[in-house]
């Protein structure tokens, strides 16, 4: 079984009063007539990469920010058959890391990302548990967030 590695960010910021949390729509992973697919920004962990300089990579191709590492929030690992090629089973972990927002501007992303981002957006932190359409990716929001109460709460605007 082939194994992948995987790393990417749940982006937090303060705005108006609350703590968001920037989200991707990826391209092609729509449901028809549902609502849309939302993610956590991510991606494979290339040659000569650490786990955190992929995620801050894929968080600022992906959503167009850029952030601070805050910490490891923690793995998701699942098993998967390829969809193409081989169709091979693939044990698969992704990492996932705490970032704080910076700068930039949500969704300015280069065009060559629109084959894998239809979108990014801020969505509240408390709603990601809920809206986010990956279960583990659920899991680490409410890890996120948990964090965000327990020890960002006084930086609220």
């Amino acid at each position: 079984m082939t194994r992948e590695f995987s790393a990417g960010g749940v982006v937090v910021r303060p705005m108006r009063g609350r703590w968001w949390v920037a989200v991707i729509e990826p391209a092609g992973r729509s449901q028809s007539g549902k609502k849309a697919v939302l993610a956590l920004p991510k991606g494979l962990v290339e040659a000569g990469e650490t786990p955190e300089q992929t995620a801050l990579r894929e968080v600022r191709e992906e959503t167009g920010v850029e952030t601070t590492l805050v910490g490891k929030l923690g793995d998701i690992k699942y098993v998967y058959t390829r969809s193409w090629a081989d169709r091979e089973r693939v044990f698969k972990i992704v990492s996932l890391y705490l970032l704080r927002y910076e700068s930039g501007k949500l969704g300015e992303i280069a065009p060559e990302m629109s084959v894998e981002v239809r979108r990014a957006q801020w969505i509240p932190l408390e709603d990601a548990p809920h809206q986010l359409a990956y279960k583990g990716e659920r899991e680490m929001a409410a890890r996120a967030l948990d964090y965000v109460t327990r020890n960002l709460c006084e930086q609220r605007p």
